[in-house]
């Protein structure tokens, strides 16, 4: 079976087939490497300061008041903290 063109004279894509899925290949199986490289990266840019992930051990009630206040309780603890240290 020929593979139909992706594309027709009006520019349209057609649907995609299984047959199409499997005769994709990695971007990097088909672009030489000085195209790859050129290319934006993909995702978030790093942060300068990113955050550290801990196990903080809080006494109940404080985890449960906090969690009470809903979405984003654990930035809530972060810039509580933040305050005080910037106090200091």
């Amino acid at each position: 079976m020929s593979r139909q063109p992706l594309i027709d004279n009006d520019g349209e894509v057609r649907e995609l087939t299984s047959e199409d899925f499997k005769n994709m290949r990695p971007v990097s199986e088909v672009l030489p490497k000085e195209l790859l490289d050129a290319l934006p990266k993909r995702g978030r840019i790093p942060k300068t300061n990113p955050k550290k992930q801990l196990t903080i051990r809080l006494n109940s009630e404080i985890v449960d008041f906090f969690k009470a206040r809903g979405k984003g309780w654990q930035t809530e603890i972060n810039n509580i903290l933040q305050e005080y240290v910037n106090s200091k």
